[in-house]
């Protein structure tokens, strides 16, 4: 019989599961609404039948599957299968393991949305082959994910991928997350709308404020850049200033771990080239080694199935570290 993998995908809005094979192929997919705020319990019975309905479509009977990974926008603690925390859906101290099990009684393994985002690049997308990438994913937030000689690396304490809360501005903007000056503050769309809407409200009669029909609200990062690319003056500032921002934050990566690559995925990302090249073009400021080679950057190319590759291979990867390990004991 094939062995399958199932990765979970839970975000704030939605629910995506997946049967894959050993590559990462999807085989089938299911999603549901995640509905936030309802009960623990009730959210992971969605879970549970939204996993079920994909092995269904994939013809995948639980005999067939190897093992659960999930991903989620938050930390978990694999020893006990548990959710530390996860601010989007109102989780904290949540056995997700134990929990999940009462419906499909496979190993489960949790981990961060971007670091399995990140892993599926290097399994499946963009940095497939490189021993060591670094993934950053600009939406809302900044979100980071670590793959060090072909494995996730999320560190002692399981906080090491947080690339979004490394501080950039020293006394900057205050963050959601209690600090101040944090890369998230700075390089997510968040941060690009917070300065379109400042533009607009100082220049009523530019692009960006005409874009938006006078209303700051509809305002989105998507709609700065576009304006950025057809040349309005203000809106050319902030790009400038935001790929300034998101270069310096590749420096920083470059010069801690000095990755293969690095890839940029989230929803900024889909400004493709136009963003690629003005970042590519701004990280040789900031080198120190001027003459050394450094990483290549590149734009993530998995999409939304990202997360539930990255949540089935990040599955597999511990399942097969296990089996070595117990291998090598009995030798």
């Amino acid at each position: 019989m094939n062995t399958r993998y199932l990765g979970i995908d839970v975000g704030g809005t939605k629910i995506a599961a997946g049967v894959t094979d050993p590559q990462g192929r999807i085989l089938a997919k299911a999603e549901s609404a995640t509905l936030a705020g309802r009960p623990f319990p009730e959210v992971v019975r969605d879970m549970a039948a939204c996993a079920r309905r994909a092995m269904e479509m994939a013809e995948c009977p639980e005999e067939a599957l190897h093992a659960i990974g999930i991903g989620i926008p938050g930390i978990a603690e694999n020893e006990t299968g548990t959710v530390i925390f996860c601010t989007n859906l109102g989780w904290h101290d949540e056995p997700l393991r134990r929990e999940l099990s009462q419906y499909i009684n496979k190993p489960i393994y949790i981990d961060n949305d971007a670091t399995v985002a990140g892993f599926a690049e290097s399994v499946a997308g963009v940095s497939r082959g490189a021993k060591s990438s670094v993934f950053l994913t600009l939406g809302t937030g900044v979100g980071g994910g670590i793959v060090i000689d072909g494995k996730p690396w999320t560190g002692a304490h399981g906080v090491a991928s947080e690339l979004g809360h490394v501080t950039l501005v020293v006394d900057g903007i205050p963050c959601t997350c209690g600090k101040a000056g944090c890369l998230e503050r700075y390089c997510s769309a968040t941060a690009l709308i917070r300065r379109g809407q400042e533009a607009a409200e100082k220049h009523p009669e530019g692009a960006i404020a005409r874009a938006a029909l006078g209303d700051p609200a509809r305002i989105t990062g998507k709609l700065v850049i576009d304006c950025a690319r057809e040349g309005d003056p203000q809106a050319l500032h902030i790009f400038h200033e935001y790929t300034r921002y998101l270069a310096i934050g590749i420096n920083n990566v470059i010069s801690f771990l000095d990755p293969e690559i690095v890839v940029l995925g989230g929803g900024i990302s889909h400004a493709g080239d136009f963003l690629l090249d003005a970042v590519r073009s701004r990280i040789p400021d900031f080198l120190m080694f001027k003459t050394m080679p450094y990483p290549k950057v590149e734009l993530a190319v998995l999409g939304n199935q990202a997360g539930i590759i990255g949540a089935a291979m990040v599955a597999k990867s511990i399942i097969q570290e296990g089996e070595a390990y117990a291998s090598d004991q009995d030798r």
